[in-house]
């Protein structure tokens, strides 16, 4: 035997185990396991988010019980009481009055209908209201273009939650396994800043950023020239929630947007306006200016889960027909959810017969 032989390791080969196939009946448990799992975490989700509307739930639903108790039938008094409940509601009033007309159109084909059934067509008749919100649930709704990372610009008010929000969302993309950069725009408040690397660190994101006072569009441009050049898959953008009926504010957003552009010609590829939803009719008139100040394609509506105005989020979607992509029902980082138009209702106004 050679010298070196002996620090030669003799290839040991492992046994091959032979796995027996899975009987029919296995398989099938299996697959009602996974079903179970399923109905379980759907179940939780509801869960959370009827916790989340319940002040608006009780809000509305006592009004209406005081405006029909004691009547059988669906009148014109019970359309005119309806009416003062949705609006004080917060649902607005070109959507109450949708509504309405609706449900008198249905009583006029049906016939008779009784105060129990109002529930059930007020249910039907808003989720037709409101706006698709997602395509796909994938990537927390996030339509990850490959190759190509998928820029989205947050605009809104301050204190509407636009950092917040950015963080959840990107928690969310990060959990699902995408490369997320975030670009703190919002160069007017060291806070915002602060507070958004905070949000990036905990989400595991990375964050572009500049001095304070930095042209914002600067901010912009260059975090994604960087998210291209590291093959990120989403770019989320803060800006400045300065007062939304300043006139800079329109200049600035297409300031950034253009900038934008030269890196990815046709980004951004959504612009999300975040809402207080705690605001009630006043998130209306922040959705105008807003909307007038730049093209914004989707809607975050949060703090949904500490004020009785939810019906915010029925006419905001109707009245400016953009998707609400998103709503916020609490602090907790995984308390940013995808929008579902008819899990909204469900919580909101109970389940259909």
């Amino acid at each position: 035997m050679g010298f070196f032989d002996l620090f030669k390791k003799k290839k040991v080969e492992e046994p091959k185990v032979e796995t027996a196939p899975i009987s029919a009946e296995e398989q099938e448990a299996k697959i009602l396991e996974e079903k179970r799992e399923e109905e379980a975490k759907a179940e939780a989700e509801r869960k959370e988010l009827e916790a989340g509307l319940e002040k608006s739930k009780e809000g509305f639903f006592g009004k209406l019980k005081r405006a029909i108790a004691g009547r059988t039938t669906v009148d014109a008094d019970v359309l005119d009481d309806l009416e003062e409940v949705l609006i004080t509601s917060d649902v607005g009033v070109d959507t109450t009055v949708k509504i309405i007309e609706r449900i008198e159109a249905r009583v006029a084909r049906d016939k008779y209908l009784n105060t129990e059934e109002l529930q059930y067509i007020l249910r039907d008749e808003i989720a037709q209201l409101m706006e698709e919100s997602h395509r796909s649930t994938e990537d927390f709704g996030i339509e990850v273009k490959e190759g190509t990372p998928f820029v989205l610009m947050v605009v809104g008010v301050n204190g509407a939650g636009k950092t917040t929000t950015i963080g959840k969302l990107a928690a969310q993309l990060t959990k699902a396994g995408r490369k997320v950069y975030i670009g703190a725009a919002d160069t007017f408040r060291a806070a915002a800043i602060d507070q958004l690397a905070v949000w990036a660190e905990r989400a595991g994101a990375t964050m572009v950023r500049q001095e304070m006072g930095s042209d914002p569009a600067s901010v912009a441009y260059d975090t994604i020239r960087s998210a291209v050049a590291n093959n990120a898959d989403v770019v989320l953008i803060d800006t400045a929630g300065r007062l939304h009926n300043k006139v800079g504010l329109m200049k600035e957003l297409t300031k950034i947007r253009n900038v934008m552009s030269k890196v990815i010609p046709d980004a951004p590829h959504d612009v999300m306006l975040v809402l207080d939803g705690s605001t009630g009719q006043n998130a209306f008139e922040q959705a105008k200016q807003f909307t007038e100040a730049t093209q914004v394609t989707s809607l975050t509506i949060t703090k949904l889960d500490g004020t009785a105005k939810g019906g915010v989020v029925i006419g905001i979607s109707d009245k400016f027909h953009i998707p609400v992509r998103y709503i916020g029902i609490g602090e907790g980082i995984d308390q940013l959810k995808m929008f579902d138009r008819k899990e909204f209702v469900r919580a909101m106004f109970g389940d259909a017969k």
